[in-house]
């Protein structure tokens, strides 16, 4: 028996996408404002219980050369910051990714320590499968969304320039 739950209805809606976006926009002011103290723990879904560390990601958009700060889960591995492309399970890749694969020069902020200076780069397959199930156990939510989708959803390590 299968413990993954069903993909939630509405999920890849245009209202749903809104409402993500304008909750990025505030956990990020909040974010800045508090230097971390408030918007830096995700509460949402499995988090609820075990609340997980939020970073802030300034990348720029690969198109427009804006620059963008979206907040994200984050696992320590030693020096590096390891993020998912989940995008709650939704068919494609969340627009950060591909900002980031083409402008793998970024950088973070974390709670108390403000900007850090990180380099981008796709976990290749066998690093993915070693910190694959530290992201679940991390978030046990990320295993729903892998199977809510047809994708392989991408591991992105943030090492320190």
């Amino acid at each position: 028996m299968s413990t993954t739950k069903r993909k939630p209805q509405g999920l890849d809606s245009p209202l749903t996408a809104k409402l993500i976006k304008y909750g990025a926009r505030a956990q990020v002011r909040a974010f800045r404002l508090t230097n971390g103290r408030i918007g830096s723990k995700w509460r949402i879904g499995a988090g609820f219980r075990k609340p997980v560390p939020t970073l802030l990601l300034n990348h720029v958009g690969r198109t427009s050369g804006r620059t963008f700060t979206t907040p994200l889960l984050y696992l320590e591995d030693g020096r590096d910051l390891v993020i998912v492309a989940s995008q709650g399970g939704l068919p494609k890749n969340p627009q950060w990714y591909p900002n980031l694969v083409a402008q793998p020069e970024v950088t973070v902020e974390l709670r108390g320590e403000g900007v850090r200076p990180v380099r981008a780069r796709t976990a290749a397959s066998e690093e993915r499968a070693a910190l694959w199930p530290r992201l679940v156990e991390l978030y046990a939510d990320f295993a729903s969304y892998a199977s809510w989708t047809d994708r392989e959803i991408p591991v992105v390590v943030l090492e320190p320039r």
